[in-house]
């Protein structure tokens, strides 16, 4: 059981896919879609599993195709923002699995984890602030497909990365932009982080509460339903306390009335 002890927490800030929505699944189908094209006749499929949690699952989009490439042993030239969707370069197939993963959500909407959106309500209705962050770059259209703009006080997207200059995870720049828009110091703010770069930069970024969530033994076929992320792992990255669900977490106190 994890505890957001709001006596001396003052905000908390979500991860966004496989926290507060469940589109990790969707993101890991793209990405499979897309390699699985570009590795024919170099190498194995990508595994939607394995390869999606340990090279893709956190990152920014471009340092997923580099990151999981290097664990093939393949290198492809960087190319730029103008490449055309599933071109052999870092931006090219980065592009083309963004136009995959839109397309998804446009048809199928988002859902959210109702724990999530519980834990969401009550932190508010007790005074505490919440952000989410995402290193996506289509954080707000995700989050507003699931009808949750109204619980968060700030968003920090992979688009506000892009135009800030701002590392992607295990960087804590993310999350440290979302506290500096709340305007409190990190040792005040909790991050609840579903995956191994965000759990270890929420530790590097001095964050008063790591909670990690780790949905290996939840039902269905999604990335992380028969090889999850571990909570071992999670622990030995930074998480204070691991939890498989949101709704194995409680609110204690209150945010003082007037207190930042």
């Amino acid at each position: 059981m994890a505890t957001f002890d709001l006596t001396r927490l003052r905000a908390v800030v979500f991860d966004t896919d496989g926290v507060v929505t469940d589109t990790a699944r969707v993101h890991a189908a793209a990405w499979k879609h897309v390699f699985d094209a570009f590795l024919r006749g170099r190498s194995a499929p990508f595994d939607v599993r394995a390869d999606y949690l340990a090279f893709v699952d956190g990152r920014s989009r471009l340092d997923g195709v580099r990151t999981f490439l290097a664990s093939r042993g393949i290198s492809i030239p960087e190319g730029g923002p103008q490449d055309e969707p599933g071109a052999e370069t870092v931006h090219g197939l980065g592009t083309a699995k963004d136009a995959l993963f839109v397309e998804a959500i446009a048809h199928h909407g988002v859902a959210a984890f109702p724990s999530t959106v519980a834990l969401l309500h009550e932190l508010r209705q007790r005074g505490c602030r919440t952000g989410v962050v995402s290193a996506g770059r289509h954080c707000r259209a995700v989050v507003s497909s699931a009808g949750l703009m109204h619980l968060f006080d700030v968003v920090v997207g992979g688009e506000d990365a892009a135009e800030l200059g701002l590392p992607g995870k295990p960087d804590p720049a993310l999350f440290l932009e979302a506290a500096r828009r709340l305007e409190l110091a990190p040792g005040v703010v909790a991050i609840v982080e579903d995956a191994l770069p965000g759990v270890e930069a929420a530790r590097k970024g001095g964050f008063g509460l790591v909670v990690g969530v780790d949905r290996s033994g939840s039902p269905g076929d999604g990335p992380r339903a028969a090889a999850g992320t571990g909570a071992r792992a999670m622990r030995a990255a930074g998480a204070d306390v691991v939890v498989a669900d949101l709704a194995d977490t409680d609110v204690s106190g209150r945010v003082p009335v007037g207190r930042p």
